[in-house]
């Protein structure tokens, strides 16, 4: 269960870190809990009602994720942890960061309740 269960959240975790899917607040809301919290990088909080009016504005930077590992804390919540590089368009700079997400099953789907990104030394 756990090998089907990390492919399957590894899947929703990229499929959010691709530039078409942030600019859809569909998507986004279908993908995002009601309750969603995150720390950002940059050591603001905000919900998913900042991200839903947020995240379609902005310019998607160009991602890489890996080092995924899958914590299953109870039946309907797991975490996510992973490395990752972001490019903003127009930088030449490489921002590193350790990322947590934790993922909750609700009403038949799996959606993002909580995610930290923190800025980190390249790896």
């Amino acid at each position: 269960m756990h090998t089907s269960l990390k492919k399957k959240l590894v899947e929703l975790e990229l499929y959010l870190l691709k530039a078409d899917v942030r600019v859809s607040v569909q998507d986004l809301d279908q993908l995002i809990h009601d309750d969603f919290l995150e720390f950002g990088g940059s050591g603001i909080s905000f919900g998913k009602k900042e991200v839903l009016k947020q995240l379609p504005r902005e310019k998607c930077p160009e991602f890489s994720a890996t080092a995924f590992e899958l914590r299953h804390l109870s039946c309907d919540v797991a975490q996510l942890v992973y490395r990752a590089t972001m490019k903003k368009p127009g930088e030449f700079i490489t921002r590193y960061s350790l990322r947590s997400s934790l993922w909750r099953k609700s009403q038949g789907r799996w959606q993002m309740i909580f995610h930290q990104g923190t800025p980190c030394e390249p790896f």
